[in-house]
């Protein structure tokens, strides 16, 4: 039998939270895990419908929870989330290309793959953390990462690890430290960027 109720008192770096019964009632314990929909994380206040079930200690829990405003992803949004993290990898070879082409020097290049191999760990220590109730990694770690240069695997992970990709205040963020990335990798193409970075390597 299914029941129907509100998500409340959502704790989203903990992954728990609790349902309160339409019409009233003592509230039902849900964890992440029990979502049938695993790449949509609540936030606080859906609807959801749910089974109820007791575990061995007689306690209750939600189970195959499901969002009442469900829908089937579009063909074009599963398209463009699985763009995204397929772009890391054509951004990585024009920064190699450029490498090779004497635009920029060879740190440039190990200051990606080794910032977004970083970042890509970091993301999934945090998902591991947060599924057994551990200490967590700061969001401003991880943007710090990204924006260090390690956004690449920042976004690969997201995607293939399902983790904090569904939070829009981590997503603009995030998406900021690209932008701020990227604009400061641009400047290293023209020559007051060049003449810069060739003084502190040089230093």
């Amino acid at each position: 039998m299914r029941f129907q109720g509100k998500i409340s008192n959502w704790k989203d770096d903990q992954g728990f939270g609790f349902i309160t019964p339409n019409g009233g009632g003592k509230q039902v314990f849900v964890h992440i895990r029990s979502f049938s929909n695993r790449q949509r994380r609540p936030v606080g206040n859906e609807i959801v419908t749910y089974e109820l079930k007791t575990d061995a200690k007689g306690r209750s829990h939600a189970e195959s929870v499901a969002f009442v405003d469900e829908r089937m992803p579009s063909a074009t949004s599963s398209k463009h989330s699985n763009i995204l993290p397929i772009l890391t990898f054509p951004f990585l070879v024009f920064v190699a290309g450029s490498v090779f082409a004497g635009k920029l020097p060879f740190a440039v290049l190990g200051l990606y793959l080794v910032a977004s191999t970083i970042a890509f760990g970091a993301y999934a220590l945090d998902k591991s953390a947060a599924r057994n109730n551990q200490w967590r990694t700061q969001e401003s770690t991880l943007h710090l990462f990204a924006l260090a240069g390690g956004w690449p695997g920042a976004l690969a992970a997201q995607r293939i690890l399902r983790h904090k990709s569904r939070k829009q205040s981590f997503q603009v963020v995030f998406w900021i430290t690209v932008i701020l990335n990227c604009g400061a990798l641009g400047w290293l193409f023209t020559p007051s960027g060049t003449e810069a970075l060739h003084s502190i390597l040089g230093a």
